[in-house]
């Protein structure tokens, strides 16, 4: 390959990674057909790497694309329109040819598309999109992909196809599905949009409140899926790499929403939140004996890579640029004064991330921020979080005293964090067998490997402790 090929090839791949989105959100807008953009978006990137070697990368790649791929749309709209009036026409002459009475008085069927979108691509309309309508574009595809209305994960499935570019291919290995498996997701995705006439559009604001909470959920799925990720042994998990790639996508289109959506906190908030926990992902794998410690565990454990607890992490893994980033946007949230839940959870990884040391963490700041989150959301997960806490504010026995009134919530009756959590509090009362005998429960529960490897960890610590001298 060339110089120059090279450098065009580098052109269209930064192109892809920074005006996708764009160029999708702008012919699905234009044509109401998410299929017809996807096809004439993927076109117009691969005409790009012809025509930018013969003629130069432009000036604004991004708007070449966009131009291109509308082209397209409108080729093949147009190209439609004619297939549906020709086949409209060799109706009627056969109904004449068959001397059916008022043949001539029945109307065509309408084209799916409709002339509206050939006429909105065509014409003075085309050249009207306004300096401030690619954000406004891809504000109406953010709501589409998470409408509510679609199953969780298909919206999540479309998000990732949509917003980040990602093929349906890296889309099932980040999910750890078959690539059949996971185009017909997406198809049947966006055949419901078409089926249930979701239209491309921003919420009214009567609804844009729920509809802003069901996209930000949305990111955080996505956000949690490569998180955990990084708490997996790369070795031991197919498609560990793309999965934890899933946390940057996260990021990088919380920002987007967070940027288009600039009188929402709560946007803001999520973005602090994933920020601050991201910034931790290089210090959540260690070897099977975190530095420092005098117990022995089996071989096995103590040669690989297990999942490192807060306590545990070796805190100048840390990013702290991303660290700041994330303080500076909670900060911008919370002086709107309008807090929400994902604002509190920002304000409980930033106190995490101040501490210099566990030791310094402020454990009575954590669980006030818990007793408010608990209020909104009335989940019992935030109460097993509280319950923590309180374990690391007042004691151990404290913190099981929380966790009993919480333990009956038919929401945890599976959760491995449950027992998981009681067995740790245990630990530190000093109280081993029943410890162990609670970590056994959480490892019955757990369906990765960085738990069971984390789980199996205490329990090996716990057998050493009280084994023979």
């Amino acid at each position: 390959m060339s110089a120059g090929d090279a450098s065009v090839g580098d052109a269209v791949s930064a192109a892809f990674r920074d005006e996708w989105a764009r160029v999708l959100a702008a012919v699905a807008r234009s044509t109401g057909d998410l299929d017809l953009a996807e096809d004439c978006a993927q076109e117009a990137f691969a005409v790009a790497l012809r025509t930018w070697e013969r003629d130069g990368v432009p000036d604004r790649p991004g708007a070449w694309l966009t131009t291109t791929a509308r082209n397209r749309a409108l080729d093949r709209l147009r190209r439609r329109k004619v297939e549906g009036e020709k086949t409209a026409t060799a109706a009627r002459l056969a109904y004449r040819a068959g001397g059916v009475p008022g043949a001539d008085d029945g109307a065509a069927e309408p084209d799916p598309v409709g002339d509206a979108a050939v006429s909105t691509l065509d014409g003075a309309a085309w050249d009207a999109v306004g300096p401030d309508e690619p954000d406004g574009d891809l504000l109406r595809l953010v709501f589409t992909c998470c409408h509510p209305a679609l199953p969780l994960e298909g919206r999540v499935a479309l998000t990732l196809r949509s917003l980040t570019g990602m093929t349906t291919a890296q889309v099932a290995r980040a999910f750890l599905v078959p690539e059949a498996t996971m185009a017909q997701r997406l198809t049947r995705t966006k055949r419901k949009i078409r089926s249930t006439g979701i239209a491309f559009r921003v919420p009214p604001p009567e609804l844009l409140h729920e509809r802003v909470s069901a996209v930000l959920a949305v990111l955080y799925v996505l956000f949690t899926e490569g998180y955990d990720a990084w708490a997996e042994p790369a070795d031991d998990v197919a498609g560990a790499a793309a999965r934890r790639a899933l946390a940057d996508d996260a990021v990088r289109v919380a920002r987007l929403v967070a940027r288009l959506l600039p009188d929402e906190p709560e946007a803001r908030g999520l973005l602090a939140l994933l920020l601050l926990q991201h910034a931790r992902r290089a210090a959540r794998l260690g070897p099977g004996s975190p530095a420092g410690s005098s117990s022995g565990v089996a071989s096995d454990l103590a040669a690989g890579t297990v999942p490192r607890t807060l306590e545990e992490q070796d805190r100048s893994l840390w990013r702290q640029d991303e660290i700041a980033e994330g303080l500076a946007v909670l900060d911008d949230a919370l002086a709107v004064r309008r807090p929400g839940p994902y604002q509190v959870q920002a304000a409980v990884a930033a106190l995490h991330a101040r501490a210099a040391s566990a030791d310094d963490t402020d454990w009575a700041e954590i669980a006030a921020l818990y007793d408010v989150l608990l209020d909104m959301t009335r989940s019992p997960v935030v109460a097993l979080n509280r319950a923590v806490a309180v374990g690391m504010l007042r004691g151990p026995e404290a913190g099981l005293a929380e966790l009993d009134a919480v333990a009956s919530a038919p929401e945890l009756a599976a959760y491995h964090l449950l027992p998981a959590v009681r067995a740790d509090l245990l630990r530190r009362a000093g109280r081993p067998d029943e410890a162990a005998l609670q970590y056994g429960r959480a490892l019955g529960q757990v369906d990765r490997e960085g738990d069971r490897r984390l789980l199996s960890r205490r329990l090996a610590e716990l057998a050493d402790v009280d084994g023979p001298a």
